[in-house]
């Protein structure tokens, strides 16, 4: 998979009302192992207890798409995408909205029956892919992948990154909420929402 996010910094703050600072993105394609922008909800920098009420602001870093392993499969790649929501490397992570962040993007390839397609949401330009962070010697994020919905599954794939509805209501829960009620924003998007462009075979 890769994905595109052609909006400059600026734009992508706009959008979803996150702090950028002197963010250089201006726009381009995403591919593993590469960095991208990141929106959180302000915590990583902040060591010590959750602070009581939303005190924090929104920012937009640049993260590593990839992170490591766990230790009981060494010398393996970064990991890429969250698959399994009750794996044991993952959960804890999922559970602490802190952790859990948004992958601003406008399209996002997979390679269907011998071709690359790309995939955007009719309904906004720039969406929110739904994502997690985690720390190591270089600070990382993982994608959440779903069932695929019927447009991918037209062209052979299993699997879909989750793609938050259009609303700041649904970006603020992923955000700030409880797992209850983040969990429920994994599903697959709307194929009737999803713009499909087909490459030609090589």
């Amino acid at each position: 998979m890769l994905y595109r996010l052609d909006a400059a910094a600026a734009a992508v703050g706009r959008a979803f009302g996150a702090h950028v600072g002197d963010d250089p993105w201006a726009g381009g394609h995403v591919a593993p192992g590469q960095f991208a922008p990141v929106i959180t909800a302000g915590r990583e920098f902040i060591a010590g207890p959750r602070p009581a009420g939303r005190t924090l602001e929104t920012r937009m870093i640049p993260r590593l798409w990839g992170v490591p392993p766990p230790p009981s499969v060494p010398d393996a790649r970064p990991v890429l995408t969250v698959r399994n929501l009750a794996s044991p490397f993952w959960i804890g992570t999922l559970r602490n909205s802190e952790f859990r962040c948004l992958i601003p993007a406008t399209a996002f390839m997979e390679w269907g029956k011998r071709r690359q397609c790309w995939f955007a949401c009719a309904d906004q330009p720039v969406f929110a892919m739904a994502a997690v962070w985690k720390d190591s010697e270089v600070p990382g994020f993982a994608l959440l992948a779903c069932e695929a919905n019927a447009a991918l599954r037209a062209e052979g794939r299993e699997t879909m990154p989750v793609i938050l509805p259009p609303d700041a209501a649904a970006r603020d829960v992923w955000l700030h909420g409880g797992w209850d009620r983040a969990q429920a924003l994994v599903q697959p998007y709307s194929s009737s929402l999803m713009a499909v462009r087909r490459l030609p075979e090589d």
